[in-house]
């Protein structure tokens, strides 16, 4: 997985005062946490959109004040009405330690069931994975070449050395479903059968009305 460097500074006040003077200067409160101690700190919101205004995940390199701490983004708030950054979380990675982490699903093929009508449903961006550091993917790559209409990939299809998957077994990732067009074809084909079967049965009894 790549990571993202950020030269940052700790607070050296706390506070709802300090907080929104912060926030004036295009600067967004942080915590990181998991370590010895918490560590309050301050960083660009500018900066911040290349960790968070994307579908990738990635894990941050953080530079605070000449020490450098290997960690990865566990919450964000945003503001309810200007969707400006109020506040991060990060959570302290260290190499003998897994870690949960919300993977992105990239779909890989063109599915068989999309071929003949069918549409190919992403019912799950992200899988929430438990692993080390170092086993951890950019994505999660899902090849859908061979799902017909009604096939799907679950949580349980997955297995990935290195990877343990948190969430629901049972749990739908991707699946091809059957589209109008398609129920209307095979719906007109059934109809078109009976009414041959209708027509065979009729030609039948009135050929042996006349015997």
């Amino acid at each position: 997985m790549q990571t993202l460097e950020f030269k940052v500074s700790k607070r050296d006040t706390l506070g709802k005062k300090n907080t929104k003077a912060l926030r004036r200067e295009g600067l967004v409160p942080c915590v990181l946490y998991g370590g010895e101690e918490n560590i309050h700190f301050k960083i660009s919101a500018k900066e911040m959109r290349k960790l968070t205004d994307t579908p990738k995940t990635f894990l941050a390199n953080l530079d605070i004040d000449g020490t450098k701490y290997n960690a990865f983004l566990q919450d964000a708030q945003y503001h309810p009405v200007t969707d400006e950054a109020q506040h991060f979380d990060f959570i302290q990675i260290f190499e003998d330690k897994a870690i949960k982490i919300d993977l992105p699903v990239k779909i890989v093929g063109f599915a068989e069931g999309v071929k003949i009508g069918g549409i190919l449903i992403k019912e799950k961006r992200y899988v929430k994975v438990l692993a080390l550091a170092k086993n951890l993917p950019e994505d999660l790559e899902i090849d859908v070449t061979s799902l017909k209409i009604g096939d799907s990939v679950k949580v349980l299809d997955l297995e990935i050395e290195g990877l343990q998957f948190i969430d629901e077994p049972s749990a739908s990732i991707v699946a091809v479903k059957v589209t109008r067009v398609v129920e209307e074809k095979e719906e007109g084909e059934g109809e078109e059968e009976e009414g041959e079967e209708g027509a065979e049965a009729e030609a039948k009894t009135e050929t042996e009305t006349k015997k």
